[in-house]
């Protein structure tokens, strides 16, 4: 029988400022895929802490956040951690990193020019770069 503990949960909720201009790409099976960053700011004073996050956003709302977010926007995302592997082609390492895969993105920019919520899909399986 599983149980809860067998299970686990696995949600983050962050709210940052986009340290970089989103990216958006396409997957060979024409799905929108964005990539962008988000700095988190925590303390104050000499105590202030920066972290960094990656971000990923698939279809409709990769394309909005790709055509209304820039760097600097604070945007609130809600999603869950996944854990990237590949192999490093120079040294045939393999390598990982962790990114939030969001399943919404709010954009919370006080100028009152980016103001879209949306739904993200989450397609885990997918390849989502395209060579090219």
């Amino acid at each position: 029988m599983q149980g809860v503990n067998d299970m686990g949960i696995n949600k983050t909720i962050i709210i940052g400022n986009l340290v970089r201009d989103v990216e958006l790409k396409y997957t060979s099976t024409g799905k929108a895929v964005a990539s962008m960053s988000i700095a988190y700011n925590d303390g104050y004073g000499e105590k202030k802490e920066v972290s960094y996050f990656d971000i990923q956003v698939w279809d409709k709302q990769a394309e909005h956040c790709s055509k209304y977010l820039k760097k600097g926007s604070m945007v609130a995302v809600e999603g869950k951690l996944v854990q990237q592997r590949w192999t490093d082609k120079t040294t045939n390492q393999t390598r990982s990193k962790v990114i939030i895969n969001a399943s919404q993105v709010q954009f919370l920019d006080a100028r009152g020019e980016n103001k879209a919520t949306n739904q993200a899909s989450e397609y885990e399986n997918e390849d989502p770069w395209v060579n090219g």
